[in-house]
C-alpha cells in the first residue's frame, strides 16, 4: 500500500517533470516524439498515484511484496527500456553521420580533378 505522503511526492514529481518537458517544447529545445514519452509516464504515475490500487494490485500480482518496490522496479525497467531507444537511435545518427563524412571526402578528392580536366 502506498503511503499519502508516497502519493503527493509521485504527483508533485510527475507534474514538475511535466512542466519541465512542457517548457522545452515551447523553448523548442526537445522533440516531439521523446516528449510524448515523458508526459506518458508523467501521466501514467500521476493515475497510480490517484488510484493506488491499480499499482497495488499489479504489485502483487507481480509477487512483489511493496508497491514502492513494484514502482521503482518498473520506473528502472521503463528508463532502460529508453535508454535501450536511445542507443539503437544514436547508433543509427553515428553510422549516418559516417556515410556522410565519407561522401563528403570523395566529393572534396574528385573536385580537385574535375578542376585539372577543366584547365588542360
Amino acid at each position: 500500500m502506498m503511503t499519502p505522503l508516497f502519493r503527493v511526492i509521485l504527483v508533485l514529481v510527475s507534474l514538475g517533470t511535466f512542466g519541465v518537458v512542457m517548457q522545452k517544447i515551447r523553448h523548442s529545445r526537445m522533440r516531439i516524439e521523446d516528449a510524448v514519452f515523458w508526459v506518458l509516464l508523467c501521466i501514467m504515475f500521476v493515475i497510480f498515484a490517484l488510484f493506488p490500487v491499480i499499482p497495488d494490485f499489479l504489485a502483487h500480482s507481480l509477487g512483489i511484496y511493496s508497491t514502492a518496490n513494484f514502482l521503482f522496479l518498473f520506473m528502472i525497467f521503463i528508463l532502460v527500456m529508453k535508454i535501450f531507444s536511445m542507443s539503437m537511435h544514436i547508433s543509427t545518427l553515428e553510422t549516418r553521420l559516417r556515410e556522410l563524412v565519407q561522401e563528403e571526402a570523395l566529393d572534396r578528392m574528385q573536385e580537385p580533378e574535375e578542376r585539372e580536366d577543366k584547365t588542360v
